[in-house]
């Protein structure tokens, strides 16, 4: 399930390549108000494509996919990036996993390092998962990574709420304290070409709102 917005340049060659790990029509983009040509795009390569009129944020998308893959009898929701960070042919690794790993969430990791990442990312990305690891229970080694395996079990079992970048983090939070395990997947460290939209001082003022309100979940 890819989140999409004005990834008009690369959702098609992102579902080109997973079409040769699994059937398209297991694919689901969400395309979440983009100003491009984003829809238009991801309608001609076979996969669902669900529409939002407007940008409603990343969160919004991904509960939008996910009620989707619910409805469908899904066992599995697998969240991947539109901007070509995450590599298709590293899912078999999330899928083989899943047999020692049935009822969880399988983060894929990557290797952290000033030669390969962003010295602020590295940053960030320690403190948020020493933070999340404290508040799910649960250890986490890189808590920014969008491309994970969840049981639709979870999604069954717990109500999100946020509704952009800090719904990844609650998901981590209520499934580790509900005592689903999460576990790691190594996978490759890809930022050439990519853009980010997240907005540093408003996330991080999300997510030091979600972990505050956590304490009291």
């Amino acid at each position: 399930m890819i989140p999409a917005y004005n990834a008009s340049g690369t959702v098609s060659d992102l579902v080109k390549k997973l079409s040769g790990q699994i059937p398209v029509q297991n694919v689901i983009i969400v395309n979440d108000g983009s100003t491009d040509n984003t829809g238009e795009v991801a309608s001609r390569t076979g996969a669902i494509v669900l529409e939002h009129g407007v940008n409603r944020g990343k969160g919004e998308a991904l509960k939008t996919g996910f009620a989707y893959a619910l409805a469908l009898g899904f066992d599995y929701v697998v969240t991947m990036d539109a901007d070509l960070q995450h590599r298709p042919e590293e899912l078999p690794g999330f899928i083989r996993r899943t047999e020692s790993n049935s009822t969880g969430i399988l983060v894929g990791t990557r290797s952290f390092g000033f030669k390969n990442m962003p010295f602020d990312r590295v940053l960030t990305n320690f403190l948020t998962s020493v933070i999340l690891s404290f508040l799910s229970g649960q250890t986490i080694r890189d808590s920014q990574s969008g491309y994970r395996l969840i049981s639709c079990q979870i999604l069954k079992d717990i109500k999100l709420k946020s509704r952009r970048y800090d719904l990844e983090s609650e998901i981590l939070i209520k499934a580790g304290r509900r005592g689903y395990p999460i576990g790691q997947v190594p996978i490759s460290t890809v930022y050439a070409g990519s853009r980010s939209f997240i907005n540093p001082i408003v996330d991080t003022g999300r997510f030091i709102r979600i972990c505050w309100k956590s304490l009291f979940w």
